[in-house]
């Protein structure tokens, strides 16, 4: 791919170079650079500044080699797109963000299930559907009993509908299969779909999702179905880069949690956990022994366990969306940020409590429900979004040599206007490894 020149940029916004995930008050410091310019190669950022210090650009010399005819005054007075091998993109004062990073999604499923959305808007609870045979245990019948081929071609599919709202990294989990074949089926999915996927994709194993109905007496045998035959499958195939395990009342225990992540861990799987998202049990002070890359929900949280929380290394990822779905409390995201914690935001996409993987919705929930300023929902879903994936070298900020995954929005006066205008697409075009999809 060519070298690229975007231009005119009215403001060029998250260019952050530390890979590091933002804490604290530092959430709330979003660099930009208004009047701006981003060069790109390969499909990675190769330059950026403002407009005043484009003809000073050690790249503009080699772009303008290959358009003879142009002279530098046209990169500031004219408007236009060199089309076929696309040089020159006019931004035409747009605003452009680094794409969102999504770390958090089960996207793999055989099925939706509008049915419980009915039976929930009729009164009944997660727990009741899930005692009808509802719930994880609905989306493990139906994925087991799918074609592998179409669970990709579904699954890909919702991909590029996510890519098209402006996701460039994705973290995909396993998790409904609840079997051998259901759980390698699954992981081999997302295999292929990290293979053909042009955003960078993460894969985690998730067989403690839920205790199969054949092993509903039996805890200690799919535990153990999970520790000495899913687990050596998995590594011998490379199949996951991450294990996770739902703890929480009437799933997974605790202590079942850490003895399932230390055996994922002895295979070189880092956990990343669902807690907290009902009650509160113990599953942080779990997640912080087992050096988790990121506890997930987080819906119920004492005072104490957000003092945990500020003291720990890894991050604190709100799935706003689940508790709007499921019409619970949300996260205590204020309380998370002035405590110091590193805060991401993600879909949780999946057919049973987040049906959406929309990220422009999760952030501006963020901001009206959460109280998160719009600078920190926007960092919070792209740069520790990242982090939350280890994708913060690659991909998260405006930086040199990270992917050219850039959202174009149309035209607005501030970063602010994104959550504000909730219910309006905002999104112009997307970009993705610098080239544009089809929105």
């Amino acid at each position: 791919m060519p070298l690229q020149l975007i231009k005119n940029i009215r403001c060029l916004v998250n260019t952050v170079s530390t890979p590091v995930a933002l804490r604290g008050s530092t959430l709330a410091h979003l660099p930009l650079i208004c009047n701006a310019y981003l060069f790109a190669r390969d499909g990675l950022i190769a330059a950026y500044g403002s407009m005043d210090k484009l003809a000073a650009s050690a790249l503009l010399p080699e772009l303008l080699e290959r358009l003879p005819s142009v002279s530098v005054d046209a990169f500031y007075d004219q408007r236009f797109e060199i089309t076929g091998e696309t040089m020159v993109i006019d931004a035409s004062g747009r605003f452009v963000l680094p794409c969102w990073c999504d770390s958090h999604t089960h996207l793999v499923f055989a099925a939706s299930r509008e049915e419980e959305y009915v039976d929930k808007l009729k009164g009944l609870s997660y727990a009741e559907i899930a005692a009808r045979g509802g719930g994880i245990l609905n989306s493990a019948r139906k994925l087991n009993e799918a074609d592998e081929q179409a669970l990709y071609d579904l699954a890909y599919s919702r991909l590029v509908e996510l890519m098209r709202s402006g996701t460039g990294a994705i973290e995909i989990k396993s998790g409904y299969g609840l079997s051998i074949d259901g759980e390698i089926k699954m992981l081999r999915v997302i295999k292929e779909l990290k293979r053909n996927a042009p955003v960078p994709v993460k894969a985690t194993f998730l067989g403690a999702h839920a205790f199969p109905e054949v092993f509903k007496n039996d805890r200690e045998g799919y535990i153990r179905l999970i520790i000495d035959q899913m687990l050596p499958k998995i590594a011998g195939e490379g199949l996951a880069d991450y294990i996770d395990v739902f703890c929480e009342e009437g799933f997974f225990s605790p202590a079942e949690t850490i003895r399932i992540c230390s055996a994922g861990i002895d295979y070189g799987l880092r956990p990343r956990l669902h807690v907290n998202q009902l009650n509160s049990i113990g599953g942080i002070e779990a997640g912080i022994a087992l050096n988790a890359v990121s506890l997930d929900h987080l819906e119920t949280l004492t005072p104490n366990e957000i003092d945990l929380l500020s003291k720990w290394s890894g991050v604190c990822t709100l799935l706003p969306s689940a508790a709007f779905f499921l019409r619970m409390p949300y996260q205590p995201a204020r309380s998370l940020v002035e405590a110091g914690c590193a805060v991401a935001l993600a879909s949780d996409y999946n057919p049973g409590s987040s049906p959406s993987g929309n990220m422009n919705f999760i952030h501006a929930l963020s901001c009206i429900q959460m109280k998160m300023l719009p600078e920190e929902a926007i960092n919070a879903a792209t740069i520790n979004g990242a982090c939350a994936m280890e994708l913060q070298e690659e991909v998260g900020s405006i930086a040199v040599g990270k992917k050219a995954n850039l959202i174009f929005t149309k035209p607005i006066d501030s970063v602010a206007y994104l959550s504000y205008a909730f219910g309006t697409n905002l999104i112009h075009r997307v970009m993705i490894n610098g080239a544009f999809i089809q929105v």
